[in-house]
């Protein structure tokens, strides 16, 4: 024999999940100290894991740059497989946990920022006296972020504006339709009225949420069919109380989903409600989870709970059977 086995070149190696983990945050954050906090790791440990699993494959997955991270053309087709495999194993552990104890376990809920504050003492509320063996663990994030997160398994569960979205494939079920309502300064020509049509809004200065909320999207969409087409300008508000203030400062108008009308807006004296005529413009609020998961018949029992739980709303339920 000319040469002896394992002289020649090393193929890629299998990756550890932990590798493809430490991948994926890196991934959706761009980041590795941001990575790193979502994951509840150092950021030497998760930039070290990143390496090995470049090792591991022979290639270069991310470009490091002093402000952030980029993923390499082959990275990409790398961070494909990676969430699927991760995918893969959390259904595993999805479906013997579900076959094993309903209601029980972790739960990782992400929610929107234009929702969380206004409807989790209410999800809070009934988990605690209904699924007191539920382990639930909140994230608060923007909608690509969650929608990521819950194809990668990171996220079990979304409550959020629907449709969701996204590039991957979701199963929505509807919970609640609610309105949206002007928010003007008090001495506002509308101010206090309850029957405005939506064309009114074509000679408002409209302040919107920044790039990446849903919210802002769907307030642009209302404006632009009102035929307001300057909506938003160069004053933007990373969150509503922000964007209230504005108002209140005198800068302009906003719309407010009436979810969130008395807690922002019930915190000063100078601000008013405007109604507009029926219908409404508006949004729906569900919950998104993913196609096939081995806990659909829990969602669907913990839906039911919660439509329960949030009749006390000014919105209006949307009933299992009106949305699936």
């Amino acid at each position: 024999m000319s040469g002896t086995a394992g002289n020649g070149p090393r193929g890629p190696r299998t990756p550890t999940v932990a590798q493809l983990r430490a991948f994926v945050a890196v991934a959706e954050h761009r980041h590795f100290r941001e990575a790193a906090a979502a994951t509840g790791t150092s950021q030497p440990a998760l930039s070290g894991s990143v390496a090995a699993l470049e090792e591991s494959l022979g290639a270069q997955l991310v470009e490091r740059t002093t402000r952030r991270v980029i993923i390499t053309p082959l990275g990409e087709r790398v961070l494909d497989h990676a969430r699927r495999v991760l995918s893969s194993l959390h259904a595993l552990t999805e479906e013997v946990e579900a076959a094993r104890r309903p209601f029980t376990g972790p739960l990782h809920l992400g929610v929107i920022p234009t929702v969380a504050p206004y409807l989790l003492p209410a999800v809070l509320r009934l988990v605690r006296e209904s699924y007191p063996e539920l382990e639930l663990h909140v994230h608060e994030e923007r909608t690509p972020s969650l929608l990521e997160g819950l194809a990668g398994g990171r996220l079990d569960v979304l409550l959020l504006a629907l449709p969701s979205g996204g590039g991957s494939p979701t199963r929505d079920i509807p919970l609640f339709d609610e309105d949206f309502v002007l928010v003007t300064p008090p001495g506002h020509p509308l101010a206090g009225r309850v029957d405005v049509p939506r064309d009114a809004l074509l000679d408002l200065d409209v302040l919107l949420l920044e790039e990446g909320h849903c919210l802002r999207d769907q307030a642009l969409d209302i404006c632009r069919e009102a035929g307001n087409e300057r909506a938003g300008g160069s004053t933007r508000a990373a969150g509503l109380s922000t964007l209230v203030q504005l108002v209140a400062g005198g800068l302009g108008v906003t719309l407010l989903p009436v979810t969130a009308l008395d807690v922002e807006a019930g915190r000063t004296d100078r601000l008013a409600a405007v109604r507009f005529a029926a219908p409404a413009p508006g949004r729906r609020i569900g919950l998104a989870t993913r196609p096939g998961s081995a806990r659909t018949p829990e969602y669907d029992r913990f839906a039911e709970s919660l439509r329960g739980a949030l009749r006390g709303l000014p919105v209006r339920i949307v009933e299992q059977a009106d949305g699936l």
